[in-house]
């Protein structure tokens, strides 16, 4: 007695790898997706700490250097600032590619294996 009244479609090696690819891609996708996430915080958070700078009238702020807060003057604590600013946003650059790349990856292997397997698969997130 057949269920699903639908025909069974023989899985290949190949057709596993392909599944079992989607499925890293996917654990990959999200990771990134919790990164930009981080790293956009981060951005954000500096650039609240350089408008807060901009507004102090001292010349010698505390900055906090791991986990020791150290005296240092305004300017420097500016350039260092807008340092990890412009680094923190190449970053952010750089998980938004990959994360690009891994959505053309999925889509290609959704394609495929919905093409082979039609609804007897799901790929989808709920």
């Amino acid at each position: 007695m057949q269920q699903g009244g639908g025909s069974e479609t023989v899985v290949t090696w190949e057709d596993q790898q392909n599944i079992n690819k989607f499925g890293r891609l996917n654990n990959r996708l999200h990771d990134l997706l919790d990164e930009i996430k981080i790293a956009k915080e981060s951005n954000e958070n500096l650039e609240d700490a350089g408008n807060e700078l901009i507004l102090t009238d001292e010349e010698v702020v505390r900055f906090q250097i791991g986990e020791v807060f150290v005296h240092v003057p305004k300017e420097e604590v500016e350039t260092r600032i807008e340092e990890m600013k412009e680094v923190t946003s190449k970053n952010v650059q750089k998980l938004e590619e990959e994360k690009d790349s891994i959505l053309a990856q999925m889509a290609e292997l959704k394609k495929i294996l919905y093409g082979k397997f039609g609804e007897s698969i799901n790929l989808e997130e709920d």
